[in-house]
């Protein structure tokens, strides 16, 4: 682990990201992966470290008040909200509503959280950009048409998914022409909380991100997939 300022490549300063839910999965995967391409990455993590000369391993809850400090004081290209959690799918007759309240908790209110804190160094960048995590199972078009009505999920993950998508919106819109705000589902990836259709390993994912990240990539607000076309809201 190392801490101090970017590194200075030939092509300039590397880019600095935030990366949260980093110490598994999907997060472990796009933190190794960003700095395998020069970032300077801050890795969000609520125990442990990842062992990389251009990662920065900080220990943060997503559900705490955020203590910007952790995150230094420099320019911030790209913040990552990875970290969430789901819940046991339970049918309406025994499913318990504190699922859904610590759910949004997670993927909701945590995100927001870590955007209020760190939004002043976002705006240092020329094009600082905002990567919520989210699932196809957030799409209210989806969902109406039933296109997942066989499959077992909860409503707390359901339920959240469709407020983070909707928080992606709300600071799109909020933050127009200041930094763009993306929606991502990662696809059907092979990790703890893989679904039954899951064939996509969390590197694949993670260098299909980074590659679209470092492409530009589409306008603000987007609901993107990286395993297919774009979602519908």
């Amino acid at each position: 682990m190392t801490t101090g300022e970017p590194a200075v490549t030939e092509a300039g300063p590397a880019r600095t990201a935030v990366v949260t839910g980093a110490s598994r999965g999907f997060g472990r995967a796009l933190a190794l992966e960003l700095a395998d391409r020069g970032w300077h990455v801050i890795a969000g993590v609520r125990e442990g470290s990842l062992d990389h000369p251009r990662i920065r391993t900080v220990v943060h809850d997503v559900r705490d008040p955020v203590d910007a400090a952790l995150f230094g004081d420099g320019p911030i290209d790209v913040l990552v909200n990875n970290a969430g959690i789901g819940a046991p799918a339970e049918p309406i007759e025994i499913a318990d509503p504190a699922t859904i309240l610590s759910a949004v908790d997670v993927n909701v209110a945590g995100p927001m959280r870590l955007v209020q804190a760190l939004l002043p160094l976002l705006e240092k960048t020329p094009d600082p950009l905002i990567v919520n995590v989210t699932s196809r199972l957030g799409s209210l078009s989806a969902q109406a048409e039933g296109r997942f009505a066989d499959r077992r999920s909860s409503y707390a993950y359901r339920i959240s998914k469709a407020a983070q998508n909707m928080l992606t919106i709300a600071l799109a819109q909020e933050l127009a022409g200041q930094v763009r705000c993306w929606a991502v589902h990662p696809g059907a990836l092979t990790t703890a909380m893989a679904s039954i259709d899951a064939d996509t390993s969390p590197e694949r994912a993670a260098a299909r991100l980074a590659e679209l990240i470092e492409r530009g990539g589409p306008e603000s607000p987007s609901y993107l997939s990286l395993d297919g076309p774009r979602l519908r809201w």
